[in-house]
């Protein structure tokens, strides 16, 4: 029998590999000395995680690079860079997120992307050619040109001066210059996680959803809707084409727009990404059962986060599907609709909240449900 597990994280609690291990462990433990092949990858749908859980599930290295956070502060931004030592992970949270800034200081007129640019420039500097970025949890909304202007891109205004940095700079650039970028810009691939769908500018665009959770004011997100709509002008003259209304321009802060407009890059579901990198179709093509979950399953589950990525690529190959989760709620049945067999909750009686998720019992209660189920399945089997 080849069993194959993918579990998300369990926030503030196991890791994804923690978490695949006690399930091989509980599983091991259910079939005693008979025969069993079980493979655990790790799983991140593109968000917060996907570093750690690429790089400890596939043996990659952390690094850290020295850049400049959103308000220019100097910030030490992890990334990872995975076995083949060409590709890099980074989270844009790690050099821009609004995690960064303190909560009276948050205004995307003022904070910048500039960092992951540099980041990117450092990975590529130690020969980095194919990038997997995530985009959430931006403090920004400079429509990627702080990034850009890391990159080597000079953004000039209407006498020719170069402008600043953060959001409120983008509506004066009146033209591109493009002749201190690195010249290897050309030779590299982005692969960017986006699950959103939003225009670059407009009702639904970068601003208007996403800048007043960022710290701006009803004026501020006008100025800053108005800069988009300036900037992709801009942009369209001097690209010839217009991306700003395609599907995920206006994701963290209009960074999709600069990926696809300058970058050439390819804008994809988060979870699509990390099944791609992590390899999970060559694994799961012969696979008997297939395990996943996270913290906490429910409807939100249902709406296409990792785990369901995982159950739709199983149900091609015709696998069985298990998912184990911190906790479930009742309408956690939708995710029966969208390709999981059967799911249950690892927590084993009632307890409070900060000792299910102590690692410690975290680890105990994945392991003993993982048992249980595959007894289970050997008995019937």
């Amino acid at each position: 029998m080849k069993v194959v597990v993918a579990i998300d994280s369990l926030k503030n609690s196991l890791t994804s590999v923690e978490a695949g291990r006690a399930i091989e462990a509980g599983i091991r433990k259910a079939y005693g000395g008979h025969p069993v092949q079980v493979i655990v990858k790790p799983l991140a749908d593109g968000g917060e995680g996907t570093v750690e859980a690429l790089v400890d599930g596939l043996g990659g290295q952390l690094r850290y690079a020295g850049v400049q956070g959103p308000l220019g502060e100097a910030v030490s931004c992890a990334y990872g860079c995975l076995p083949d030592m060409e590709t890099a992970v980074i989270e844009m949270a790690g050099a821009a997120g609004l995690g960064l800034v303190p909560s009276v200081q948050r205004n995307p007129l003022h904070t910048t992307t500039y960092g992951v640019g540099q980041v990117m420039a450092q990975a590529i500097e130690t020969g980095v050619r194919h990038f997997i970025i995530g985009l959430g949890g931006s403090s920004t909304s400079d429509c990627g040109v702080g990034m850009l202007q890391a990159l080597g891109y000079i953004f000039r205004d209407a006498q020719g001066q170069p402008v600043g940095t953060g959001g409120q700079e983008v509506g004066r650039i009146a033209s591109v210059d493009d002749s201190q970028v690195l010249p290897v810009l050309k030779d590299c691939t982005f692969d960017v996680a986006c699950d959103v769908t939003n225009p670059l500018f407009g009702n639904w665009g970068a601003a208007y959803i996403f800048g007043p959770q960022k710290g701006a004011s009803p004026q501020d997100v006008k100025v800053l809707d108005d800069a988009s709509r300036s900037f992709a002008a801009v942009t369209q003259m001097y690209t010839g084409h217009d991306f700003s209304q395609t599907a995920g321009a206006g994701a963290a802060g209009g960074m999709g727009f600069a990926f696809l407009a300058y970058l050439h890059g390819r804008l994809r579901s988060g979870i699509q990404i990390v099944l791609d990198s992590i390899r999970l179709a060559d694994a799961v093509k012969d696979a008997d059962y297939v395990i996943t979950g996270e913290g906490r399953l429910d409807a939100q589950t249902a709406m296409g986060k990792a785990p369901i990525g995982v159950a739709k690529l199983a149900k091609q190959y015709g696998a069985k599907v298990i998912a184990l989760a911190g906790c479930t709620t009742a309408d956690a049945v939708e995710c029966n609709r969208q390709g999981i067999d059967a799911f249950f909750s690892i927590v084993d009686k009632a307890m409070p909240l900060e000792e299910a998720m102590n690692k410690e019992t975290a680890l105990r209660n994945m392991t003993n449900t993982a048992q249980q189920v595959f007894n289970l399945i050997r008995a019937v089997g």
